[in-house]
């Protein structure tokens, strides 16, 4: 446990660090250190909100699950109240005043959705097999979320936030018959809006013909990939981008990654990758040894949340993947979702410090077996106690 909690704390404050020198790089041109202040602001805060959670016991998030659900999907309807909900390029994501945007609350829809989950799941752990309780009920909390941040637009969350809850779901027991259904309703529904959206369309088309749309609609994606291929291996050198010059749009945000492989090289870009298998893979390990159900299933939905988020974002830069504005983890400039991520990131170490640590073979230890009862359980197994052995059931 020691070992996942130092990689995944390392693997952290290096992408912090390595946003905040990229942030400065890729704005200078334009704007001098001014992103950077405001992203030293909230990653104070990141940082501080990380610090609560880890002094905090995670099991208190039962307790709030349903209040901060029904918290975030009132902030998610007043993004379209004006004058507090900010209409910004068409989307309506943003909450603030008099044009200035404070925060997205579909960035806090996403970490509320995950605790939510992780809470019924345990609650209903046996029930989890039916249809009823496995996938109607949660069925009907992730459409209301997931209903309002379409409806912004924002179909990249709605895409990120689909593909986790069917992980969790997944993970608490329901059944592939039951979730496959509803996926590909989804789908169906997505590529209907899409296809009724010119806009989105053209960005659909543009990705599979790059090189014809590349002065108009594929621009953004076309100037990220000659960003890409002009670092090489090791980079022009730190400060040194000529895309940044105005030619990749939102280079300081969702393209950031494009500036990294220009300025610090394929190498570089690697190792950011690298960097997120291993947060993930260490999520994943410290959601196992969690004590309980509630616990597995946080852990799990916020390390696949990191993880996927990164997979879409790095996706997007390279034309793998069409266009879906999402930030890239720790790195991109976005107060509202590094301070998310840090407040998930803390989570999942307060989880750590929480966990079971996994028992050798033929070791024994007392576990409750219901009312004063207790009983001693052996680990038969070269390795870890299977994921749910001894968690306490709903």
């Amino acid at each position: 446990m020691k070992l996942a909690v130092t990689v995944l704390v390392f693997c952290v404050a290096s992408l912090l660090s390595l946003g905040l020198v990229m942030l400065y790089s890729s704005s200078m041109a334009e704007d001098g250190s001014r992103y950077v202040k405001v992203q030293l602001v909230w990653s104070a805060l990141g940082l501080l909100a990380c610090t609560i959670m880890v002094l905090l016991d995670y099991r208190i998030l039962k307790r709030l699950a349903l209040p901060l659900f029904v918290l975030a999907v009132i902030l998610l309807c007043l993004v379209f109240v004006s004058p507090i909900g900010i209409h910004r390029n068409g989307a309506s994501r943003w909450l603030g005043y008099n044009k200035v945007s404070f925060f997205q609350p579909s960035e806090v829809a996403k970490l509320v959705l995950i605790i939510a989950l992780a809470w019924y799941g345990e609650r209903f752990q046996r029930q989890m097999p039916s249809w009823k309780r496995g996938i109607l009920i949660p069925g009907l909390l992730l459409a209301l979320v997931l209903g309002l941040i379409f409806r912004e637009p924002d179909r990249g969350t709605t895409i990120l936030l689909a593909g986790v809850g069917a992980t969790m779901l997944l993970i608490a027991g329901v059944r592939w018959r039951f979730i496959i259904p509803p996926l590909l309703v989804g789908m169906a529904g997505l590529a209907f809006s899409l296809w009724r959206d010119p806009m989105r369309a053209r960005r659909i088309l543009s990705w599979w013909r790059l090189e014809e749309s590349k002065s108009g609609v594929g621009y953004q994606a076309y100037q990220a990939m000659l960003a890409l291929g002009a670092g090489g291996w090791s980079g022009l050198g730190l400060g040194n981008s000529r895309q940044k010059l105005g030619f990749v749009p939102e280079q300081h945000t969702d393209f950031i990654f494009s500036i990294i492989g220009e300025e610090l090289g394929l190498i570089a870009t690697v190792l950011v990758v690298v960097a997120f298998v291993a947060i993930v893979l260490c999520g994943i390990y410290i959601a196992v040894q969690a004590p309980d159900t509630f616990g597995l299933l946080l852990g799990s939905g916020i390390s696949f949340m990191i993880g996927l988020q990164a997979f879409i974002n790095i996706g997007v830069v390279t034309s793998a993947l069409p266009n879906k504005g999402l930030p890239l983890p720790f790195i991109s400039y976005g107060g509202s979702n590094l301070l998310l991520m840090l407040t998930s990131v803390g989570i999942l170490l307060s989880i750590a410090r929480q966990a079971r640590e996994p028992l050798a073979l033929g070791e024994t230890t007392p576990v409750k077996t219901g009312g004063a009862g207790w009983r001693s359980r052996r680990n038969p197994f070269r390795g870890p106690v299977p994921a749910l052995a001894g968690r306490k059931p709903s």
